[in-house]
């Protein structure tokens, strides 16, 4: 008995110790290919950081119907279901998801939402504003909003007749998705403000940021933070902030090596289209259907910055991502992706 007994626990302890080796192995593989992702992602980045060097020196939660009556479209069990792929997506009528950056920021910063996207099945596209990312434009030059927003205006214009997309904004990138909203209406399913500047009539981008880094004349007369690309003679051109002082703006919570991306990747943040004054109309902007979805830990745009954004401009539905800060691609993918694929399946 005895005897039977001990190979009976010798047996089960060689089973699990190789369950326990192949769990290991399979965690092993994982922490490789997401160090690979990234190791890719920063060799990227830095090189695209030495051209334009050389050229110039969770858990979510949900509030819908604000202003709406629509009732919950519940995401499937398992996006990731190969299965169920096929159904899911013939209940969503817009695929295609053009996401634009907040400022300093490129289309690089959406490389985890994009992925996440495509595993879905839905087509993601990330472009560069004018001087952000990989374009080759001095930020000096970029003086206005419409210069500024100029990548995704002729983006939506050479969209084919019948085909709109789903615009995703994030921080001052809101102006951005505000303007096409005003300005090709017809091209754009539905609009999500990503713990972005969704501004009033006659609101300037900066005006959000007031609370936090204090008001537009002040800012301008005594920043340390502004760039003077004219010479310092010449009204400033750019914001530039530390890396210090970056980190605790915008990534209180991403991981290191995101921030790391980030610190070889961000660029100055050109200050004209910042102060330029939006005019939108009851008639365009105002018949839109957009959403909000708040950043909960965020410290460059507080979360009661974002719900009196959301008081004052009323969307059609809020979305929460908790423990999040300004970057929630880095902080949050997955919470970020639930919630663009629950938009997206809204009629």
């Amino acid at each position: 008995m005895g005897n039977r007994f001990y190979c009976m626990r010798e047996k089960d302890i060689r089973e699990n110790g190789k369950r326990s080796k192949r769990i290991e192995r399979s965690k092993r593989r994982s922490l490789l290919e997401e160090e690979l992702l990234h190791r890719q992602a920063l060799s990227m980045a830095i090189q695209q950081h030495q051209q334009l060097s050389q050229r110039f020196d969770g858990s979510m939660s949900r509030r819908i119907g604000s202003t709406s009556s629509r009732r919950r479209n519940d995401l499937p069990d398992q996006l990731a279901n190969s299965k169920q792929l096929p159904e899911f997506l013939e209940n969503i009528k817009t695929k295609k998801i053009v996401l634009i950056h907040g400022e300093g920021f490129g289309a690089w910063c959406w490389y985890k939402t994009i992925a996440l996207l495509e595993e879905t099945g839905l087509v993601p596209t990330a472009l560069d504003l004018t001087g952000s990312g990989i374009d080759l434009t001095d930020t000096n030059n970029v003086t206005t909003l419409i210069d500024y927003s100029k990548p995704l205006i002729d983006y939506l214009e050479n969209l084919p007749e019948d085909e709109k997309v789903i615009l995703v904004g994030h921080s001052a990138g809101g102006a951005c998705v505000s303007y096409a909203l005003e300005h090709l209406p017809t091209k754009i399913a539905k609009a999500v403000f990503l713990c972005a500047t969704m501004i009033s009539d006659g609101q300037r981008p900066f005006d959000v940021f007031a609370e936090e880094l204090g008001s537009a004349e002040l800012f301008t007369q005594e920043s340390k933070f502004l760039t003077y690309g004219n010479g310092k003679d010449k009204p400033a051109t750019g914001i530039m902030f530390e890396k210090e002082q970056m980190h605790g703006l915008y990534f209180n919570q991403s991981p290191t090596k995101d921030v790391a991306l980030a610190m070889v990747s961000m660029r100055p943040i050109p200050l004209g289209p910042m102060m330029d004054k939006l005019t939108l109309t009851p008639e365009k902007y105002g018949t839109s259907r957009r959403f909000y979805i708040q950043t909960l830990d965020d410290h460059a745009l507080s979360p009661d910055v974002q719900e009196k954004l959301v008081r004052v401009n009323p969307p059609e539905g809020v979305f929460k991502i908790k423990s999040s800060d300004h970057a929630p691609f880095f902080s949050k993918p997955q919470s970020l992706h639930k919630i663009l694929v629950e938009i997206a399946q809204i009629p």
